[in-house]
């Protein structure tokens, strides 16, 4: 039995373990935001101590959960944030509600279609659907792939803010390749990424396999930011691309995650 002096009392409702009340709020509130902020700003927000905002700041940075953009004195999002995205998508429920939505997209277009997740710099693909006699891809379940060389990348990339982006490729370093093809340097990146943004959808035209062509676009979460992107893959020519029925599966899916 707890005694009567150590017992919970159902009218205080104040978090047992602060730093870690403050450390998660902190992260939902980065999350929310449509853009890095600065330290003072969350403090104002959240009604933390700039001190002890800072230090927590400093914590989550050393384990890449926030990165600190030092030229513009703002915080935002970092990489290990989007292992979590991708450990939830891991966990089934975006698959399970995407999996018919992708199965249908690729009945229709014969084409193999899949749907994939941020994670770091990569894509994770959770479903895939390949059409009945088309050749196998590499965009299998479970296959990673470098985010800036797919279309499910570029769909994604897109929809951060730019801040976002550069802290995911601050360099020439940062890119790899896989077929010689596609950017290699931040700048070449963002024009890839307007491009995608007038068009409204993201393409690859044999830059993760040669003489394969992908189309994709972004789906969003309630609060703006890319929770994934739906793709269809087709080998060679087509006379029209599907771009209009992934568009109709990302908004789809958009809808039911609600």
């Amino acid at each position: 039995m707890i005694p009567d002096e150590l017992a919970p009392d159902a009218a205080d409702t104040r978090p047992q373990v602060p730093a870690a009340d403050q450390t998660l709020r902190i992260l939902r509130h980065l999350a929310r935001r449509p853009a890095p902020i600065a330290a003072s700003a969350l403090a104002r927000d959240l009604g933390i101590p700039r001190s002890t905002v800072y230090h927590l700041l400093a914590t989550l940075e050393a384990h890449g959960f926030v990165v600190h953009l030092s030229q513009e004195r703002r915080w935002g999002l970092g990489t290990s944030a989007f292992e979590l995205a991708g450990g939830y998508a891991r966990q089934e429920p975006l698959a399970r509600l995407g999996r018919p939505l992708i199965a249908a997209l690729a009945d229709r277009i014969g084409e193999s279609a899949h749907l994939a997740v941020m994670s770091g710099r990569d894509v994770l693909y959770i479903v895939e659907e390949r059409a009945a006699r088309r050749p196998a891809l590499v965009t299998d379940v479970g296959v990673r792939l470098p985010a800036h060389l797919t279309a499910t990348g570029r769909a994604m990339l897109a929809a951060l803010p730019a801040s976002q982006v550069r802290a995911l490729y601050p360099d020439s370093s940062s890119f790899t390749e896989r077929t010689g093809q596609g950017p290699s340097r931040p700048a070449e990146l963002r024009e890839v990424l307007r491009e995608v943004r007038a068009a409204g959808v993201a393409t690859e035209d044999g830059e993760v396999t040669p003489g394969f062509r992908s189309v994709a676009a972004v789906v969003r979460d309630h609060a703006g930011w890319p929770a994934a992107a739906v793709a269809v893959t087709w080998e060679g020519e087509r006379t029209v691309t599907p771009a209009d029925a992934v568009l109709e599966a990302a908004h789809a899916l958009q809808a039911r995650l609600g």
